[in-house]
C-alpha cells in the first residue's frame, strides 16, 4: 500500500487516482493527523470543492480527480489535517436553510441556535400576530440570527451590535447578500442602542467560563474567535451586563430569549425573574435534553 504523500507538512495527491481513490487518500492522511470523523470531513470538503451534490459524488467516485481541483483539494485537506474547521476552509455555514458567510472573526453557527430563532418566531407570532415589531439581535457576529429573523418574517424592524468590527463586517456581508435590511451597530451589547426602545431582544453571547476554553475541541479552542467563546469566570458575565444595561434602553422588551450553555439556565432565568418585567419565564430544551435557551414573556 502506497503511503500518503505529504510535502513541507501538507498533503499531496499522487497522480491519476480517482475520485474514490483521492477520497481514500485524503480521509487516511486525516487520520494519521489525529482529525475526528475523517471521513466525514473528506466527503463533505469533496462535493462541496467539487460543487456536486450527493448523487452526482456517488456516480462520479469512479471518475478521474480533476486536476484543476488539484491545489484547492490539497490546499483544503493540508488546512484541515492542521485542525481547522471545514467551514472556514469552505467560507460558509447552512443556518435556518441560507447559506452564510463565516471567517475566522466569527464563531461557526451551530444547530441548537436554530432553535432559539425558532423560539422568537413562534412567540413573536402569537404577541404581534399581524403588525411589525422591533428585534434588537446582541452580539450578532456572522448575523446568522439576525438575518434569518428578516428573511423569515420580513415584517420585524431587525437591528444588531457587535463589539468586533471583523464580525460586523461577515454579518453586513451576509445581510447584503441574503437581502436582508438589518442595521448594525458597532459596540458593546446593548450600548450602541442607548434611548432606543425594542419589542424583543434576542442573545446568544459568549458563555464559556474562561478556565474551560482550554478544553474545548482543538479545532473550536485554537480558531474559532475567543472573545466569542469567552464568557467571564463562570460564563455568566454577558448575561448580568445585559441586565444592567437594559436600563440605557427607553424600556425593556416584551420578549426577551438568550441562548447559554450546560448548567447555566435556571442562574440566567433567575436573573429576568429578579428583573421583574417577564410575566412568564421558560426554559426551552434541546435535542438532548440540555437547557439551551432562557424566553422571558412580557
Amino acid at each position: 500500500m502506497n503511503k500518503v504523500r505529504s510535502g513541507r507538512g501538507g498533503f499531496q495527491l499522487r497522480d491519476g487516482l480517482t475520485l474514490r481513490e483521492a477520497f481514500a487518500e485524503a480521509s487516511s492522511f486525516l487520520r494519521e493527523k489525529g482529525v475526528d470523523e475523517a471521513d466525514e470531513n473528506t466527503r463533505l470538503l469533496l462535493k462541496e470543492i467539487l460543487g456536486m451534490s450527493g448523487a452526482q459524488y456517488v456516480m462520479a467516485l469512479r471518475d478521474p480527480f480533476p486536476e484543476t481541483f488539484r491545489e484547492r483539494w490539497e490546499n483544503a485537506i493540508t488546512r484541515k489535517g492542521d485542525g481547522e474547521p471545514a467551514q472556514y476552509i469552505l467560507g460558509d455555514q447552512e443556518f435556518y436553510g441560507f447559506s452564510f458567510e463565516v471567517t475566522p472573526d466569527v464563531l461557526i453557527p451551530r444547530p441548537e441556535t436554530e432553535l432559539l430563532v425558532e423560539a422568537v418566531l413562534t412567540r413573536a407570532k402569537t404577541l404581534w400576530p399581524e403588525g411589525p415589531a422591533s428585534v434588537l439581535d446582541v452580539g450578532t457576529g456572522s448575523g446568522a440570527i439576525a438575518v434569518s429573523l428578516k428573511l423569515l418574517r420580513p415584517e420585524l424592524r431587525v437591528a444588531a451590535s457587535d463589539i468586533s468590527p471583523g464580525a460586523l463586517g461577515v454579518a453586513r456581508r451576509n445581510a447584503e447578500r441574503l437581502g436582508a435590511d438589518v442595521h448594525f451597530r458597532e459596540g458593546s451589547l446593548l450600548e450602541p442602542f442607548e434611548g432606543e426602545a425594542f419589542d424583543i431582544l434576542v442573545s446568544n453571547p459568549p458563555y464559556i467560563p474562561a478556565a474551560d476554553i482550554e478544553e474545548l475541541q482543538p479545532e473550536v479552542r485554537d480558531f474559532e474567535p475567543r472573545g466569542a467563546l469567552d464568557g467571564g469566570p463562570d460564563g455568566l458575565w454577558p448575561y448580568r451586563e445585559m441586565m444592567k444595561q437594559l436600563d440605557l434602553l427607553e424600556r425593556d422588551p416584551k420578549l426577551i430569549a438568550f441562548e447559554l450553555g450546560m448548567g447555566q439556565a435556571e442562574e440566567v432565568a433567575d436573573m429576568l425573574r429578579s428583573r421583574g418585567s417577564w410575566r412568564t419565564v421558560e426554559t426551552v430544551f434541546d435535542l438532548a435534553g440540555i437547557g439551551r435557551h432562557v424566553i422571558g414573556i412580557a
